[in-house]
């Protein structure tokens, strides 16, 4: 019976969630033993209640209902999100996944890195693809205000001094619109000196 109180409050949390929301075990700790909660989590997975994305990681799916495309499994980042907001950790997209991200490669990467302060690991989602998670002592990737900002900066930083095409720098100045003065004011202070020039002359 313990199991199936268990079963019947995480089911019932769940559904009280907005969906795309990403679980983890811990996020049940308080219902009942691991072993009721794993044994829960495997169920409610088999009754297409929650979809296990990998190891420890599910998510309460979002579901096409417009195009009739199923369930829309969570992004690469929104996991990372989730692991990161878990872990009380920052992250960072890092090199081809920071410009995948802004439009400047359209290159998936296979392994996306994300810099963090916190533990450094890597997690597995689907075959041969993942999150990995480089532990980082250069705190000032952290202390930019804007997020996207972060992101154009660790592009720049990937492409490299020299390389920058004038189609990058245009897709570039239609980002920075999105930045706004004060945050970009704070930021490009914290860029490389070559980025911060890139930068203003847009």
């Amino acid at each position: 019976m313990a199991d199936q109180s268990t079963y019947n409050i995480i089911k019932k949390r769940i559904e009280q969630s907005e969906r795309g929301t990403v679980f983890f075990p811990d996020s049940f700790a308080d219902t009942g033993t691991s072993d009721a909660v794993r044994s829960a989590l495997v169920r409610l997975c088999e009754n297409d209640v929650l979809v296990r994305v990998a190891q420890g990681i599910y998510c309460y799916p979002k579901v096409d209902v417009k195009w009739g495309g199923g369930v829309i499994m969570p992004s690469v980042e929104e996991i990372a999100a989730a692991i990161a907001s878990r872990d009380k950790a920052r992250i960072a997209p890092t090199g081809s996944y920071a410009m995948y991200r802004l439009g400047l490669s359209t290159q998936i990467p296979a392994n996306v890195v994300f810099i963090t302060d916190g533990s450094p690991r890597r997690v597995t989602i689907g075959k041969g693809r993942g999150i990995l998670f480089k532990r980082t002592s250069e705190m000032r990737t952290f202390a930019y205000r804007s997020s996207l900002m972060a992101i154009i900066v660790t592009a720049l930083r990937e492409i490299g001094e020299g390389n920058v095409t004038e189609s990058q720098l245009a897709i570039l100045k239609g980002h920075l619109k999105d930045v706004s003065d004060e945050d970009l004011s704070h930021d490009i202070a914290l860029a490389p000196l070559w980025v911060r020039k890139q930068l203003t002359a847009l």
